[in-house]
């Protein structure tokens, strides 16, 4: 009994964590539709190296945890962003934000501030480079195209369509004469926004709620299961980051929440490398991102994915360690124990209207 209570209590928890910052992140990815034209997410972020540096540079300051991005760069693969630019934002954002790094300060010193945004930018442009190594062919802009029926067409203005196709371009008269008279009248702001708002709260939320849930499932799990104390037995070093990758990947934790768990690793004595690593992997990854990633992209750019993240984790860790002892920076002197987070009931409140949004029969009594 005590364990079924504890998987609820934990599970209740970490889903009331995730729901504020996944209701800004699906509210991030409405307003994108609406307003961001598909032609400059696409110019940008569309192809090339300068797309990862641009995709790790906006994601980075953005304060949205490993839940919350997902619905924004499933929005932003789907408007045109190439994988690795893709890829790229996945990492830099849940990874730090402007929230995180002052927590960051607050809580672990300025060295640890300064250097976990700095490494979140480099991790994520390097993942995006693994991922840009697929073969062009793996890797093309597969984005859904549009649909008649749910059935693909091509553009309705093209010699090769189908007969069907031209009936319906006919209709909608976007290869007519008549096509500039009679074009419809823009929507006002206040009308754009709320129909970005709706494809969120609806279309967006239930390509992403099943792979969510999966994931929250499995975080109550390894956070039932696995105490703290079992990391802090490894202690520093090689073996203890990579039980640490091995541990952070599947979990479900946000960049904020994770630092003041840093902060306790390393007052009981694990190396500031170590947990570096866990704060870099535990928000970068958990399986409700590697879900949608594997939907969105495809298994090969996941694989790529987890090992520029693994990488790079254990790499800044090391360097991180390697220099804290080389100028004898002690990393606890500079730390101290306080922190501010989002009010409880407010965490309820938004879980409770993700609950909604995610059931159809619920939703449709608010949303027509």
């Amino acid at each position: 009994m005590d364990v079924i209570r504890d998987l609820i209590n934990n599970f209740i928890e970490l889903s009331a964590e995730a729901s504020p910052w996944l209701l800004l992140g699906l509210l991030i990815a409405g307003l994108m539709k609406a307003w961001v034209p598909t032609k400059i997410l696409s110019k940008h972020l569309g192809g090339g190296y300068k797309s990862i540096i641009k995709a790790a540079l906006i994601g980075a300051p953005l304060p949205l945890c490993s839940c919350g991005v997902i619905p924004v760069a499933t929005e932003l693969r789907r408007s045109g962003a190439s994988k690795p630019a893709t890829a790229a934002f996945l990492v830099a954002t849940p990874e730090t934000g402007v929230d995180s790094v002052s927590v960051s300060y607050a809580m672990l010193g300025p060295i640890m501030a300064i250097y976990r945004p700095i490494t979140a930018i480099f991790s994520a442009i390097i993942t995006g480079l693994l991922v840009s190594l697929i073969k062009e062919s793996e890797n093309s802009n597969d984005i859904k195209q549009p649909t008649i029926n749910d059935k693909p067409i091509k553009s309705c203005c093209s010699k090769k369509s189908s007969q069907k196709v031209v009936e319906v371009a006919e209709k909608t008269s976007c290869c007519s004469s008549n096509a500039v008279t009679n074009a419809p009248v823009a929507p006002s702001p206040l009308k754009k926004t709320l129909q970005g708002v709706k494809y969120a709260a609806t279309q967006l939320i239930d390509d992403i709620i099943i792979w969510l849930a999966i994931g929250l499932l499995f975080a109550t799990l390894v956070k039932t299961f696995l105490p703290p104390e079992f990391l802090l037995s490894y202690g520093s070093g090689l073996g203890a980051m990579l039980m640490m990758i091995v541990i952070s990947i599947p979990m479900y934790i946000c960049a904020t929440a994770s630092t003041p768990i840093a902060a306790g690793f390393i007052l009981a004595g694990l190396s500031p490398g170590t947990a570096l690593v866990f704060m870099m992997a535990g928000p970068a990854t958990n399986i409700s991102t590697l879900g949608v990633i594997k939907n969105e992209m495809g298994a090969k750019v996941l694989a790529h994915y987890l090992l520029g993240i693994s990488v790079c984790a254990i790499a800044f860790g090391s360097l991180l360690d390697f220099y804290l002892n080389y100028y004898a920076i002690n990393i606890s002197e500079q730390m101290q124990h306080s922190h501010a987070i989002l009010p409880y009931w407010f965490n309820i409140f938004c879980a409770l209207l993700i609950v909604v949004l995610a059931i159809k029969p619920l939703r449709k009594i608010f949303i027509n």
